[in-house]
């Protein structure tokens, strides 16, 4: 709606109603004519009527969400385990093909990932649209690499630091994400949003470095860390952000983009980047595969199911993040031991020692600490916009009465 357009429909009442009432929108103000609608057909209304924006999630949407994570966390855990560490055949052969797992598990989670964005969809074709242009590609693209690379560079690390080091670097991984957003993406966070993810890393690290296990594996291993291995752990920790992070600005920068779309773009070009590279003279890990496969059929079958698991895992995942943000995911994902392990504490009357009990509870006091902001923050909200209500009926009612 033009400036001038309105004010020649409503005779000079508009400039009245802006002195009166600045706060109060000119498009909140239903005066325009037919022949206003009409000349600009192609109006952001029915942008919003494709897509309508996404209602506000609740506190059940985010229970639903963390226990499908843990749950398909645990599960993926023990396939990939039971991959890693069973002996196949007579000979007790293992399989070491890690590029191809996650080749055929990216291939399975884009399937996946496609059935569910038809399913969300409903009857729109326009919406199905995984990759609407050409800059999502490269966006997806990024995310694919960098989720990719992250790995190798964590388990080369293992070789140069303690288990200890590595613990840490784990549980500090809502840092790199927080600081990528506001130096690449400037993003602008509120000071408790910084100390709920200072509370909660820390809290994380003082319960996982005073587990009892984590004393013991320490003591076994190495006893010191390199200067090449906190490189690698930080260029980890790094790439693991930069997924996170850049995630984050695509469901902002593209609204069309949802959690199964995305889960669908990334994991096909995961599938393309880590399938060209099987198929390069630089790789013979896909035909030595193909003979392991042929020799021992029944890893194939668990690969599948592996692969399968992890899938539905991604559907939780991308729903917490296009509804939640990447901070709140991550935050679910490094407390995700903790939580186990208070559970095991209250069914198996297991004992945790004091620095673990703290560890308790600063991550509860920075969650709930932010509960309770959003809290305050939604009900100030609220109020306001029933205060804007009230003023523009009120000033409604002065625009007939004059």
């Amino acid at each position: 709606m033009s400036a001038s357009a309105s004010t020649a429909s409503t005779g000079g009442t508009v400039t009245q109603m802006h002195t009166r009432a600045r706060s109060i929108r000119v498009e909140k103000v239903d005066i325009a004519s037919d022949s206003d609608r009409s000349a600009s057909p192609t109006a952001s209304v029915s942008t919003r009527a494709s897509y309508p924006p996404p209602s506000s999630p609740g506190v059940v949407q985010l229970l639903i969400s963390v226990g499908g994570i843990y749950v398909s966390f645990l599960t993926w855990a023990v396939l990939q385990e039971r991959i890693s560490t069973t002996p196949y055949g007579p000979e007790g052969k293992f399989f070491r093909y890690s590029l191809v797992i996650n080749t055929v598990q990216s291939f399975c989670a884009a399937i996946v990932g496609f059935l569910y964005t038809l399913y969300s969809s409903g009857q729109s074709r326009e919406s199905v649209n995984v990759f609407p242009n050409r800059r999502i590609v490269m966006q997806y693209t990024l995310v694919a690499a960098t989720s990719s690379l992250a790995s190798p560079f964590g388990y080369a690390s293992l070789n140069h630091i303690d288990y200890l080091t590595l613990l840490l670097g784990k549980s500090c991984k809502l840092l790199p994400v927080m600081a990528l957003h506001v130096i690449l993406f400037r993003r602008k966070y509120s000071w408790s949003k910084y100390m709920v993810v200072l509370a909660v890393t820390c809290g994380v690290s003082m319960f996982t470095l005073y587990h009892p296990s984590a004393s013991k594996k320490a003591a076994a291993g190495r006893q010191s860390s390199s200067a090449y291995g906190l490189f690698l752990l930080t260029i980890n920790l790094l790439f693991d952000g930069l997924t996170n992070s850049t995630q984050d600005h695509i469901f902002r920068s593209q609204p069309t983009i949802t959690g199964p779309k995305m889960m669908c773009g990334i994991n096909v070009m995961s599938t393309f980047l880590t399938g060209l590279f099987l198929l390069s003279p630089f790789s013979s890990e896909l035909s030595s595969a193909i003979d392991f496969f042929r020799d021992y059929p029944s890893v194939l079958r668990d690969i599948v199911l592996f692969a399968v698991c992890g899938a539905i895992g991604q559907v939780f995942i991308f729903y917490t993040l296009s509804k939640f943000g990447s901070l709140t995911l991550v935050t679910v994902t490094v407390t995700r031991k903790m939580m186990s392990m208070l559970l095991s504490v209250a069914w198996f009357n297991h004992s945790l020692s004091l620095g673990q009990w703290l560890g308790v509870l600063m991550v509860f006091g920075g969650v709930g600490g932010e509960a309770l902001t959003k809290y305050l923050e939604k009900k100030t909200k609220a109020n306001a916009k029933r205060d804007d209500e009230l003023n523009g009926g009120l000033l409604g009612h002065d625009v007939k009465m004059k």
